[in-house]
């Protein structure tokens, strides 16, 4: 044959990519931040380059799938308002003596209690984590002021019962 009989299931590696998606115009001045300091960091880590129409349709242009999915999710966690129960990864930022600021999308942070950090006693949050870490934290309360309260215990929990509920459906 001259050609092949039906398209290939996935793109080559080393073809580009655009996705796309759509997002409330008004939080368009989030996504690009002050600047365009947000854009250019999210571009940055995920090795991406991203246009946003006036409308709110953004075009995200990638040679990796991984990349375009990373800047995609990053976008989603800044225009999304944030809601009891859902998880994030964010990073530690601050430590103060009874717990850890984390921020989890770009421009938005929330405080974890020490005693939110594990499943028993912590006696220093240094013990758990540091300025600079990676954690997965769940947010458990948003009060009137919209100071988020989020939890690393609890978000492990969820977790775990996860892997567990996968682990029986697979038997």
């Amino acid at each position: 044959l001259k050609a092949i009989d039906k398209p290939r299931e996935e793109l080559s590696e080393y073809a580009p990519k655009m996705l796309t998606m759509t997002i409330n115009p008004d939080k368009i001045r989030d996504v690009i931040g002050k600047g365009g300091c947000v854009i250019q960091k999210i571009q940055a880590d995920t090795n991406t380059k991203i246009d946003i129409e006036e409308d709110g349709r953004l075009f995200i242009a990638t040679y990796s799938n991984e990349g375009g999915k990373q800047a995609m999710a990053t976008i989603k966690a800044i225009v999304e308002d944030p809601e009891v129960g859902a998880l994030y990864k964010g990073t530690v930022t601050g430590i103060i003596k009874i717990g850890a600021f984390v921020e989890f999308a770009p421009g938005k942070e929330g405080m974890v209690h020490i005693s939110e950090l594990e499943n028993r006693r912590v006696e220093k949050v240094e013990d758990v984590c540091n300025v600079g870490d990676q954690i997965i934290v769940k947010i458990i309360k948003i009060d009137q002021q919209g100071k988020i309260g989020l939890s690393r215990k609890e978000a492990l929990a969820d977790i775990e019962a996860k892997k567990k509920e996968k682990e029986a459906a697979q038997q």
